[in-house]
């Protein structure tokens, strides 16, 4: 990495773990603010949830052509503005219309931020050093909102809708932050990247063409739907209702979940680095399917409640695990999958897959976790033993480099440390 590109993409994690510090504030609140601060009523809170996600479905189709044309700083600037505008709206609003409008612009603006930064990472890293910027993003978006989430809690008061109007403000002040820390990059021309701003001649039918890269879409929709689609919907109804769980049990496994991504990340970053990506990937099946049957056994194996809770508890720390294995290996691939014309179309396309499995993931994990125990435990871990089987189908389709970059990036650095040797030789 030269000192350029190096320092670009320090003030890029800065924004990125100053942005999930801001959102670790309000989104474990919005449900309350809005249902009881604002006493808009359940039926409010809901919708405006449904808009958060939905206005993400909305802007990501058009964010891609978007980031490959004008390129990624300005639409991350925008992005920033949006979602600080939206942010304190929230805190401001006390009617239906008003909590709406701000729900979009703060979703459409969080949504927009996620390609725009997986760009930029893209272009400020080479195939060697792609993998642990990824790692690195991931371990600080968790840190940022665990932080986040753990003084917002300290700082909320359900009786004083001056305490919300506090965090949304700071929520805002992040944003603000993230946008003059994107002004301030300076894009370096890299190995991979010849031209900063390349000119973009994709189109979603190249995208959709591109076989590998369907099946990682695939993949990915099952990944997110399996996994983050179910901790605050399917898996939480699970567990209060089959295992028994206290509510501010949840809020422990939620935290065992996100100490494990911390503790395990860079742990685990050797193991992932030396692997087959879609061996990776098909091994967070396996694990997966495992922590799905610590499910079961907390709601349906009829030990003690202590027992019980231990297995629930267990089951998110493994979801931690897989997820910590999952950061440098499918944001990466799906960088090295794209041509350098349409980096922004597959990260949004990408993006996309992911808000669609989070939007499905609730609406059907919800109703089974909450009333067909035993079903719904077969059902994901079916889903996770899939995981392992589309991870090795798409394993089939990549190319060497694709698949295993590791070895091409170490034989790349040696030739670049011993000139003596052509560098046909040396690869």
């Amino acid at each position: 990495m030269t000192e350029a590109m190096g320092a670009a993409m320090r003030r890029i994690q800065a924004g990125n773990v100053l942005s999930a510090f801001g959102l670790g504030f309000t989104v474990p609140y919005l449900y309350v603010y809005v249902a009881q601060v604002r006493d808009l009523g359940a039926g409010t809170a809901g919708a405006v949830l449904a808009v958060f996600a939905m206005a993400a479905l909305v802007v990501l189709p058009f964010t891609g052509r978007a980031i490959d044309r004008r390129g990624p700083l300005p639409v991350l600037v925008v992005a920033a503005l949006l979602a600080s505008a939206g942010a304190l709206g929230m805190g401001l609003a006390d009617s239906v219309p008003t909590v709406v409008l701000a729900a979009a612009l703060l979703g459409a603006g969080t949504a927009v931020m996620q390609p725009a930064l997986a760009t930029m990472i893209v272009w400020c890293s080479s195939t060697a050093t792609r993998t642990r910027a990824f790692a690195l993003q991931f371990f600080l978006q968790n840190l940022g909102l665990g932080i986040g989430g753990l003084i917002g809690g300290q700082l909320v008061d359900e009786s004083r809708p001056g305490s919300f109007l506090l965090l949304f403000s700071i929520e805002a002040a992040m944003f603000l932050v993230l946008a003059a820390i994107a002004a301030t990059v300076r894009m370096p021309r890299t190995p991979s990247i010849t031209d900063p701003r390349p000119e973009s001649k994709g189109s979603v039918r190249a995208l959709l063409g591109h076989r590998a890269m369907v099946q990682l879409c695939v993949l990915g929709f099952v990944l997110f739907f399996a996994c983050y689609g179910q901790f605050e919907s399917g898996l939480a109804a699970y567990g209060t209702e089959a295992a028994g769980i206290e509510p501010s049990t949840l809020g422990i496994a939620l935290a065992a979940n996100t100490a494990v991504i911390v503790v395990a990340q860079f742990l685990v970053l050797r193991f992932v680095e030396r692997r087959r990506r879609s061996r990776v990937i098909a091994s967070v099946g396996l694990i997966w399917a495992v922590a799905w049957l610590f499910a079961g056994y907390a709601g349906l194996g009829h030990g003690s409640q202590a027992m019980a809770t231990a297995a629930f508890v267990t089951t998110y720390g493994l979801f931690g695990l897989g997820e910590a294995m999952l950061s440098p290996t499918v944001a990466p691939l799906v960088a090295d999958l794209a041509p350098e014309s349409m980096v922004g179309q597959y990260n949004s396309a990408f993006a996309l897959v992911k808000q669609l499995a989070l939007a499905v993931g609730p609406a059907v994990g919800g109703p089974m976790g909450a009333a067909l125990h035993g079903p719904y435990i077969v059902t994901f871990v079916l889903f996770s033993l899939g995981i392992t089987l589309l991870a090795l189908r798409l394993g089939a389709k990549l190319t060497p480099a694709q698949d295993h970059p590791y070895p091409v990036a170490t034989s790349r650095v040696v030739a670049r440390h011993r000139p003596e040797q052509p560098v046909e030789a040396a690869a």
